[in-house]
């Protein structure tokens, strides 16, 4: 598939979802940016704002399998995963598996759930398989996890390990719909005919899995590596961070930038692809000192010193 093409295809699923979730584009663009980057995505955000509805309508759209999981406080690891359970009649143990195995799994408030079930899904999100009773079973391709959690500060919520922040390539907000976005909800709920908004299915999991090896062949110039790198690097140097962003973390920023121009229809990376995206991605990523923690510093306002501070190159 050529870059163009990817581009309109992009376009067409992200005009089909902006016409039932109320938000702006470039919140949209941001989930279907994790989707072509093989990656994951974090939605945090009060209840009610659409993370459900959200999830929902990028597996329609994109026209493949979708699961939900509510995690809970009393979700145990088998619910996510699977387990195996003994049949009677051919007296033999038989796997039954989990809502993980699907093309994208909704994990639903996943930091209602302890810790040992978060990390369930720490398999499955970086390498598409999981181990049961000592067997690996692979996952569907593509398999995408939307997860959804609720601002810590709510009762009920237990922090996400760093490692499992680590594996989500964006992390973002849809945040409160203005004005106009606000009436339009009242008026689909006014309309009992039109309360619930559909999707309709515009791609299918060989065009999805077309598009998303098109980023694969997207150009990064030097300068664009080398500025990447840097953007990650001082992330680490600066004083209110105790852990900067990981090694991993600057792939994911090269992946998310490539993932971009595709978006943009352009067959090379270019520094405004990078500045976009550099705050979903490496601000979740980050550990404050325990100062900056009492402080309230805002993460993002760090990777935007970042930004503002880390030299452009100029591309021809």
């Amino acid at each position: 598939m050529h870059v163009t093409d990817a581009r309109d295809e992009c376009d067409e699923v992200l005009d089909e979802i902006g016409g039932a979730v109320i938000t702006d584009r470039e919140f949209l663009e941001t989930v279907l940016i994790g989707l072509l980057a093989d990656g994951h995505v974090l939605l945090e955000d009060v209840p009610g704002t659409g993370k459900t509805l959200t999830a929902r309508s990028f597996a329609e759209a994109l026209g493949l399998s979708f699961s939900r999981v509510q995690f809970t406080p009393d979700l145990l690891p088998t619910d996510v995963l699977g387990t195996h359970v003994f049949n009677e009649k051919n007296r033999e143990f038989e796997f039954q598996s989990g809502p993980v195995f699907a093309n994208v799994v909704l994990a639903d408030e996943i930091n209602r759930a302890p810790p040992k079930t978060q990390s369930a899904l720490l398999e499955a999100m970086e390498e598409g398989q999981v181990t049961i009773d000592g067997e690996t079973k692979a996952l569907p391709e593509p398999f995408f996890v939307i997860a959804t959690q609720n601002p810590v500060e709510q009762e009920g919520t237990f922090p996400l390990p760093e490692a499992q922040m680590d594996r989500f390539i964006v992390k973002s907000s849809i945040g409160y719909p203005d004005h106009d976005g606000e009436l339009d909800l009242l008026r689909r709920r006014a309309g009992r005919t039109t309360r619930s908004p559909t999707v309709n299915t515009v791609l299918n999991q060989e065009r999805v899995d077309a598009m998303r090896e098109v980023p694969e062949d997207i150009r990064v110039e030097d300068d664009l590596l080398e500025y990447i790198t840097s953007v990650s690097r001082a992330t680490r140097e600066d004083r209110r961070v105790e852990v900067g962003v990981s090694p991993r973390g600057t792939q994911r920023l090269f992946e998310a930038a490539r993932s971009r121009a595709t978006l943009k229809g352009r067959e090379y990376v270019v520094p405004e692809d990078v500045k976009r995206v550099a705050l979903p991605v490496l601000a979740h990523r980050l550990v404050l000192t325990p100062d900056a923690a009492v402080e309230d510093v805002d993460k993002r306002d760090i990777v935007q010193d970042v930004l503002d501070e880390v030299p452009v190159p100029t591309i021809d």
